[in-house]
């Protein structure tokens, strides 16, 4: 029963992953513009939210998703102008070569930034509840099948950001710095558009 759940989280997590908004747009920049294990933390950054979203829905946390739906549009305004300001960073950097590139430069920081940023969208927790709700699973899990569940969620999450991650790789020798300052321009429009949606249907 409890490899159900898991398998059912894992297609949950990997379905919700697919569509392809500004953090998708993240990760394939980072792939294409820098050094992999950064994409990779921007996938792991998606999965931990979609995780802690996806725990309040399958462990019933009222309070929780409460208290984001009467601050759903501050938070909304908050993450759209982050990614008004993101994308205005992306567009105008310029890319550099592998030996160039600032190897220092922190991956936690990267993971730690995407959690946040992912979180600045509440509306993913009803996506959440919707699909637990369609699949009967908003209610009546016990706490050990609501925790396997959530996990396989986070599985299937990071499983489809290394893919996309890793089908990106392939294009990623064939660029050089005018392509990429253009996939840097492309991404910076993209993740701009994406903070304008979110702050006027707010």
């Amino acid at each position: 029963m409890e490899l159900t759940y898991f398998l059912k989280g894992i297609v949950i997590g990997f379905a919700m992953a697919i569509p392809l908004g500004p953090i998708g747009v993240m990760c394939i920049r980072k792939t294409l513009t820098e050094r992999k294990i950064y994409a990779v933390a921007i996938g792991f950054g998606a999965a931990t939210a979609d995780l802690l979203y996806g725990s309040v829905a399958a462990f019933g946390l009222t309070m929780i998703s409460s208290t984001l739906v009467t601050y759903k549009i501050w938070i909304r305004l908050i993450g759209g102008a982050l990614l008004l300001l993101l994308g205005v960073k992306i567009f105008f950097s310029k890319p550099k070569t592998i030996d160039e590139q600032n190897n220092n430069k922190s991956v936690l920081r990267t993971y730690l930034s995407t959690v946040f940023l992912t979180l600045t969208n509440p509306f993913t927790i009803f996506a959440f509840i919707a699909v637990f709700n369609s699949l009967g699973l908003g209610s009546g899990l016990s706490y050990f099948s609501a925790a396997t569940l959530v996990f396989g969620i986070f599985i299937g999450s990071s499983a489809w950001f290394f893919l996309l991650s890793s089908g990106v790789t392939i294009f990623k020798k064939r660029l050089n710095l005018s392509a990429l300052m253009w996939v840097n321009r492309a991404a910076g429009v993209l993740v701009l558009i994406s903070g304008l949606i979110t702050i006027v249907t707010h």
